[in-house]
């Protein structure tokens, strides 16, 4: 076996979601960004003394799994990468994911747990409330293209007209976007020569109010832009692409004018972002029409959602996420909570009326505010809010809590976090909500050398015909 080898094999049974291994008499090769029991031709990327690394040129032979009619799957799923269960059917995905969930759980805990299966969306079509599109070419020198980086590549970006796990009015919004600014030859930023005007695309969408949040990303200028890092003031834009943007936003309202939309919009801006990095960073935003958020509805209280604010991709099966998880966190009448890692505060506030008092804690500034503002609108006044690093903020928390909540980032808690909660904190209860279940696994064998053990856990199925899954675990103190 050598870097650089081509070869066809079949791959096997696996219990992570979007990799599996082909074994060989030389060997075991570990392939990302594929289904179970495809054959597959791919070239070894990378030797290790463990296992080495594939990378699939093409698929041989669909998996005994993809069975699903080609008028439901999506036309760009084989280049654009993002739904790799485009072709199996919801119900066998779901087995697909329970089977896989229980297997990563199980080789994590110690004891015996009762395991719940996966709850499946409302939706498995049409369920994304946000999106970060990017503008490019799909081949080097093609014309403008908008949509999602091509599987494997930095550069070259998928035109996603019909992407159907996103809300309708965002292919319509996304297509007239690209249109228009193709008819008006205004240029993507590109990011070898740092020239360029466009960026990205991002959209949200409230599922149960109908509210549409529309930003274009740009630079402030057609031409090369400075550093970001020599001077301190923000961008200003220039007027050519101030009357673009104009011209834009007015072609945008036309389309909810004349009954394009399904929904309507709440607010249109433009961020400006002269950074080298490709991402979405705001350094300076203009409100063109509306705005400045939206409002989202859950378990009958209210959420403002910014541009920034972290809340659920999948608003329907975020209730029933939340459902499980105040089922899972039982009685709270007179306890103490933290909610550790909070976002916009929307597990503390549904905690809130049966709790004695919530603590949520986050990083990220703006969705604090957003959290404090969203707590006022529901009228909900024993929740407090505090800004900054979860390491740093519950070691100045004198109270100790009942119940801590946990619901980290993808790649989990941080490693220092673990012994403060086990050592120090030690809450009865932990209610962790992973959006990574493999992070889940790694941090349930460090809680669990602190005297805790799982006693129930199940998936919920955030995101349809994607290999990701979202995980609720009840973890209990059973050692003083």
């Amino acid at each position: 076996m050598k870097k650089g080898e081509t070869a066809i094999g079949k791959l096997g049974e696996s219990m992570y979601p979007d990799r599996a291994y082909i074994h060989r008499e030389d060997g075991k090769v570990l392939i990302k960004h594929v289904i179970p029991f495809q054959t597959v031709e791919y070239v070894i990327s990378k030797k290790r003394s463990s296992a080495a690394e594939g990378r699939v040129l093409r698929v041989v032979d669909k998996s005994p799994l993809e069975t699903e009619s080609e008028i439901n799957v999506c036309p760009h799923s084989q280049s654009c990468g993002g739904c790799l269960y485009q072709e199996i059917n919801y119900d066998n995905e779901l087995k697909i994911k329970n089977g896989q969930l229980k297997q990563l759980i199980l080789s994590a805990a110690k004891q015996n747990f009762i395991w719940e299966g996966i709850k499946k969306s409302p939706l498995s079509k049409a369920y994304r409330n946000k999106m970060e599109y990017s503008f490019g070419d799909e081949y080097k020198g093609g014309s403008l293209a908008l949509g999602m980086h091509k599987r494997g590549s930095h550069y070259d970006i998928v035109n996603t007209d019909y992407c159907n796990i996103v809300n309708g009015d965002f292919n319509k919004i996304l297509i007239f976007t690209r249109n228009f600014f193709a008819s008006e030859n205004t240029p993507y930023f590109h990011k070898n020569t740092r020239q360029g005007f466009l960026r990205h695309l991002v959209l949200r969408c409230a599922s149960f109010t109908g509210e549409l949040l529309i930003a274009l990303i740009t630079t402030d200028s057609f031409g090369e832009i400075k550093d970001p890092n020599l001077y301190d003031a923000e961008p200003e834009l220039c007027k050519e692409g101030e009357l673009l943007t104009e011209k834009w936003k007015e072609g945008l309202l036309a389309l909810e004018q004349n009954g394009v939309l399904s929904g309507k919009i709440g607010g249109i801006l433009q961020v400006l972002n002269n950074s080298y990095a490709d991402a979405v960073i705001d350094q300076g935003s203009r409100l063109l029409y509306g705005k400045n958020y939206i409002t989202e509805t859950l378990l009958k209280l209210e959420f403002k959602i910014s541009l920034f604010s972290f809340f659920q991709t999948n608003s329907k099966a975020a209730e029933i996420l939340y459902s499980t998880a105040g089922e899972y966190i039982g009685d709270t009448k007179g306890k103490l909570v933290f909610d550790l890692y909070s976002g916009t505060g929307t597990i503390a506030q549904l905690l809130a009326s049966y709790a004695e008092h919530v603590y949520g804690v986050e990083i990220v500034g703006e969705a604090v505010k957003a959290a404090r503002e969203n707590a006022l609108r529901n009228k909900i006044h024993n929740c407090d809010f505090l800004e900054g690093d979860v390491l740093k903020v519950i070691d100045g928390l004198s109270n100790k809590p009942d119940i801590i909540v946990l619901d980290p980032p993808r790649d989990g808690i941080h490693p220092k976090i673990l012994p403060k909660i086990g050592e120090y904190i030690r809450p009865p209860k932990i209610i962790y909500i992973s959006c990574k279940p493999s992070s889940l696994a790694r941090d349930l064998v460090e809680l669990q050398k602190y005297g805790y053990r799982l006693e129930r856990a199940c998936g919920v199925d955030m995101f349809p015909n994607t290999p990701n899954v979202e995980c609720i675990a009840l973890i209990q103190r059973v050692k003083s």
